[in-house]
């Protein structure tokens, strides 16, 4: 339900993005004509289209006039979510169906994200001579609704007889990404590095630019086949990918220089797994070209486009619960045997050692001693380690393993073993006494692993226990984006038993407002499910539907909650997961 959204832009980039151009697993790369087909997949595309451009065309024939028909409830212009707004290029708002808004400068709006929404609705009008027109993406409530949705809005310049210019669009609550919505994006990134040259790339990395939107990033390369730009992951920058292999051995990065350098642009389709997902899923990338000084750049954009298909799962990935028992299974013969367990531990192809599962052990004072994949990394001290997105995992290695329990998930990202960008990993961590008596923690992960309900008790809980010990003082710890309750699409929330939400890390405009009549997208009261089911016993699970993390598009979730009890305070701990339909 609401609780749930993309945590950060670039995880993800929300938690969230996939680069864009090493992901392949299964399938032939495709490469779609140069000549891009701007058609649009949906009608409702096209209808808004339609609508936007009928009513700047209103506007150039009879002016501010036409404000007044805009403004009329059940007319083509506003019915229901569909609905016209005007700007003027000062960021008055002339025309919204929110009374609030009507007749007031919105230029310093934003969305959850902080993107500055009508700034930029008015920059994908007025930025580029000879394109009057453009399609700008934020986080919007539906009218009258109280959880943002992502929008995407076309909009329009237009000057009426009068001689003022004006801004006219209208928006979409729609997380399928069009193709065309890529090409808009690339071209404006193409016209910003010729203008400006480098000093552009800085702007394809603002997360509260046009340029990040849902899973959709700007990326560079300069003709030698050096990533110059990469939001998802800034760590491959500098680096010579020209003769990177996906999965099948196909150069996608030469692929994508051959298509620009025969037709000047087109389509890549390649396949790689969706963050969270165990399985590959197709995304396209939109290339073009770029000249930058006396040399030219690639430049282009990748996007998961709805109904894309999907691999087949060739091999069953371990679940959550089969890796505790295997984690815990190890800590039986480390506390047997110690150090001298490492030989068997190293052995390719046995239960400990095997595709992407590995060991590795620290010592309570953050000294990596083993590690089966990659012996180059024993003998340091990772107390500081950080993933792409900041999460100090070393640290939450420690604690999870110096927790009064000993054990517990960590997700993070982290590359697989002989690749060199990370994916999103969830290890379970576990605290074991060596022969020696010496503490170690030991731990062993999974990359892409499907979310489960291990991992929702697990963080619901050691949230518990946190709120139960500090009170209000652990609420800056949970809504930390880079901390271990907030990963991939995942984060808790805490509410009071009178349904007021105190924490929320993924929607944060909610905090403060009472919750208890929301109500789920097939009618259930589900706040006053979840508070009456923690008051009454303690814990448990509630079965919803509502928005998946970052889409508007319903399903089913289940959301693990916990009564705490703090001093003379009472509150609710929660989190969710969403089920394959």
């Amino acid at each position: 339900m609401f609780r749930q959204r993309t945590a950060s832009v670039l995880r993800v980039v929300p938690l969230g993005a996939v680069l864009v151009l090493l992901e392949a697993c299964s399938g032939q790369v495709q490469t779609i004509a140069a000549n891009v087909d701007q058609s649009f997949q949906y009608e409702d595309t096209r209808e808004l289209m339609a609508l936007v451009n009928d009513a700047t065309e209103l506007v150039r024939t009879k002016g501010e006039a036409a404000l007044s028909e805009f403004r009329v409830s059940g007319s083509r212009w506003r019915q229901g979510e569909s609905y016209v707004f005007v700007l003027d290029p000062k960021g008055n708002m002339l025309v919204h169906p929110d009374a609030t808004m009507e007749g007031k400068n919105e230029l310093d709006l934003k969305d959850i994200n902080g993107k500055p929404i009508i700034r930029g609705l008015l920059g994908a009008a007025m930025t580029f001579p000879g394109k009057p027109d453009g399609w700008y993406h934020y986080e919007w409530p539906v009218p009258g609704g109280l959880l943002p949705r992502w929008k995407s809005s076309y909009v329009r310049l237009v000057t009426a007889p009068s001689g003022n210019r004006y801004v006219v669009g209208s928006g979409t609550y729609n997380d399928r990404m069009e193709r065309t919505f890529v090409v808009d994006a690339v071209k404006d990134a193409v016209a910003q590095i010729e203008k400006n040259g480098m000093a552009a790339f800085p702007l394809f990395h603002d997360p509260t630019g046009p340029f990040i939107a849902k899973d959709a990033y700007i990326f560079v390369f300069d003709s030698k086949g050096i990533d110059l730009v990469n939001p998802g992951f800034p760590n491959l920058e500098g680096r010579n990918l020209m003769d990177l292999k996906d999965t099948q051995g196909k150069q996608l990065i030469r692929e994508m220089f051959k298509v620009v350098q025969t037709s000047g642009s087109g389509w890549v389709d390649y396949m790689w797994p969706k963050p969270g997902d165990s399985v590959s899923t197709q995304k396209s990338a939109y290339v073009t070209k770029a000249k930058m000084g006396d040399q030219w750049v690639l430049v282009g954009s990748g996007v998961y486009l709805a109904d894309a298909p999907k691999a087949v799962q060739v091999a069953k990935k371990m679940t959550a619960p089969e890796l505790m028992t295997l984690v815990r299974d190890a800590a039986a013969v480390f506390e047997q045997r110690g150090e001298k367990a490492y030989a068997e531990f190293r052995q390719q192809g046995s239960k400990w050692f095997r595709d992407d599962i590995y060991f590795f052990v620290w010592t309570m004072d953050a000294i990596r001693v083993f590690h089966a994949a990659d012996p180059g990394l024993e003998g340091r001290n990772e107390r500081d380690l950080k993933d792409i997105q900041g999460r100090p995992f070393g640290k939450m290695f420690l604690d999870a393993g110096g927790s009064p329990s000993g054990e517990g998930w960590v997700h993070y990202m982290y590359p697989e073993p002989g690749s060199i960008f990370p994916m999103w990993k969830s290890s379970f961590i576990k605290r074991v006494t060596f022969p020696s008596g010496k503490e170690h923690i030991i731990g062993c992960g999974i990359y892409n692993m499907q979310m489960d309900k291990a991992f929702i008790t697990d963080i619901v809980n050691r949230a518990a226990a946190l709120v139960k010990e500090r009170g209000k003082e652990a609420f800056g710890q949970l809504r930390d984006r880079t901390g271990p309750f907030v990963f991939m699409d995942t984060y808790v929330f805490v509410d009071t038993p009178d349904g007021t939400e105190l924490v929320n890390a993924g929607q944060p405009s909610l905090e403060g407002k009472n919750l208890m009549g929301v109500r789920d997208v097939k009618g259930k009261a589900v706040v006053q499910d979840e508070i009456a089911l923690a008051m009454k016993d303690g814990s448990g699970w509630v079965d919803l539907y509502w928005y998946k993390p970052g889409q508007n598009t319903p399903a089913r979730k289940q959301t693990f909650v916990r009564k705490v009890q703090s001093a003379q305070d009472t509150y609710i701990v929660g989190a969710g997961i969403y089920g394959e339909e």
